[in-house]
């Protein structure tokens, strides 16, 4: 943590707005200031030209049911300034060694100063940031608990400079491990029970201040007489009245911050502990659900006509030739995305002919309609959807096999800004088990997308995808050209269609990988 400036007085308070704060706390001087307000870890990654693919995934989050059953593992960091929370913070995430895991800094939600505070106060540095009023408490709470429910949250960037928040917000998903760190984190009743485990970084004030005194004098020029006398009249009594109370809350206190190797081993070991203990394991209870139940009143097959069902016959032989595969599959995709679109909302539209007449039609009734392809296979949808929709957004999700585990993770996604607005159309060419799909469609709503607005979308699904993703999420409307029967001992659905991607990239599967194995994600 940075500081800067000195301070005078305290931010505006109403009488009892400390009512929530632990301990009782009196008035503390200090100014503070975060050059970095929010970072995610540096999972392993596969770069390529045009995107960022982790290459260590996330493992469901959430049931059968589709519902969410494990929330993600919150650690708590507080301490002094310059007490090396975020250097404590850096280092369990690199001894953790697993992907997912945001770094949430308590700077990135101070209070928006109003235009007299900015001119009278924090333009003088008489503006105290180390008050427990100084920070948005409430949209702090808010934020921690969604991202532990696992749902996608939308970070503030305070900006010291106007002492305002940026017009940008950044957007923070997939968490299984946040590590929360600042100097009042564990001041809020509600903050402290989102916590799972709470760490005190302890480091001697006389280091904390040579730290400060670097720091202040190398990255912000200021002199040294300045910084002791603000350290003394303001940093040390604030530390004093509100951070160092609450080290009693504290289930672990680290001395020497980032320097104690075996503390930060202990939290490691333990925060293992608790990730393998809720380890689920989805794909294996779809396999067993759902047996001889009827087909849901969500699902639509496309009507088997000579001509769908000639190209089904195209396609699914295994002499039939890449070229025609693909050009009959493309069809497919055509009929099927236009029967899709059928079941979006719409209202009636009056519009005048050319020969003057009024003509009743009807319009799309919504406000968007945004595409998302389940990569490798899903992609391949694309071109459909968007010769029909014109201007379509369109995001992506990549869901792969754990060749240990047998379960999906996911590795990717990116989605449009705002998709929560939006009529989804969930794209895969083939499902199977329905593991890959439900992720996906709980990503969606971890995104905030109406259940009622998403429809999925596959030329060829098992009767077990379709009970699995229909009995998760009834609202779900799914669309596809055909439902087979079965699926075998290796999640191929049967008699079905081969591994689609491959077929259609022209990509070879090893002998014993079903699909779901490679980067199809088509369980």
């Amino acid at each position: 943590e940075s500081l800067q400036g000195t301070s005078t007085s305290c931010p505006p308070r109403s009488e009892g707005s400390l009512d929530r704060l632990l301990p009782s706390v009196s008035l503390g001087l200090s100014p503070r200031k975060r050059t970095t307000s929010q970072c995610k870890s540096e999972p392993p990654l596969l770069l390529t030209s045009k995107r960022t693919i982790y290459t260590a995934g996330r493992p469901p989050w959430y049931n059968e049911h589709g519902t969410q059953s494990k929330e993600a593992f919150v650690i708590g960091l507080c301490g002094g300034s310059a007490s090396g929370k975020t250097t404590v913070a850096r280092k369990i995430i690199e001894a953790l060694d697993v992907p997912w895991v945001v770094l949430l800094s308590m700077d990135s939600f101070y209070k928006v100063l109003i235009m007299m505070q900015r001119q009278l106060l924090a333009a003088r540095n008489d503006y105290n940031f180390d008050h427990p009023d100084a920070f948005d408490f409430d949209l702090l709470t808010h934020t921690l608990r969604k991202l532990k429910q696992g749902k996608s949250v939308k970070i503030p960037v305070y900006d010291f400079t106007t002492h305002g928040r940026q017009k940008e917000w950044k957007t923070v998903y997939g968490a299984s491990v946040i590590i929360f760190e600042g100097i009042m984190s564990f001041a809020d009743k509600a903050l402290l029970q989102l916590l799972d485990m709470k760490i005190f970084v302890e480091t001697d004030s006389d280091i904390r201040l040579v730290r400060r005194l670097r720091r202040d004098i190398t990255e912000r020029g200021r002199e040294i007489e300045g910084v002791i006398k603000q350290y003394n009249k303001f940093v040390k009594p604030a530390f004093e009245q509100y951070i160092e109370p609450t080290m009693r809350l504290a289930d672990l206190v680290v001395p020497r911050g980032g320097g104690n190797m075996v503390a930060i081993d202990l939290i490691v070991q333990h925060v293992h502990s608790q990730l393998e203990e809720r380890e689920l394991s989805v794909r294996a209870a779809l396999a067993s659900a759902h047996q001889a139940q009827p087909l849901p009143q969500t699902l639509s097959v496309l009507e088997s006509t000579p001509q769908v069902r000639g190209m089904h016959t195209i396609i699914r032989n295994k002499e039939t030739s890449r070229d025609e595969f693909i050009f009959y599959s493309k069809r497919l995709m055509r009929l099927l995305i236009e029967r899709a679109l059928s079941f979006l909302p719409s209202q009636v539209h009056i519009v005048q002919t050319p020969q003057g007449e009024d003509y009743e039609g009807r319009s799309f009734h919504g406000k968007r309609i945004t595409g998302v392809s389940i990569l490798r296979a899903g992609e391949t949808m694309e071109p459909a959807l968007r010769a029909v929709c014109k201007d379509v957004r369109i995001g992506k999700i990549l869901i792969q096999t754990n060749q240990d585990t047998g379960e999906p993770e996911l590795h990717y996604l990116r989605l449009p800004k705002d998709i929560s607005e939006d009529h989804v159309i969930l794209m895969d060419c083939t499902v199977s088990t329905g593991a890959a799909a439900m992720m996906a469609v709980r990503v969606l709503l971890d995104h905030d997308v109406q259940e009622d607005k998403i429809l999925l979308v596959s030329l060829l699904m098992a009767e077990m995808g379709v009970h699995s993703v229909a009995y998760a999420f009834p609202q779900v409307k799914i669309i596809t050209t055909a439902v087979d029967k079965k699926v075998n001992d290796v999640f191929h659905i049967i008699p079905g269609i081969g591994n689609f991607g491959d077929r259609y990239f022209g990509t070879d599967a090893p002998p014993d990988w079903s699909d779901e194995d490679l980067d199809e994600p088509s369980y």
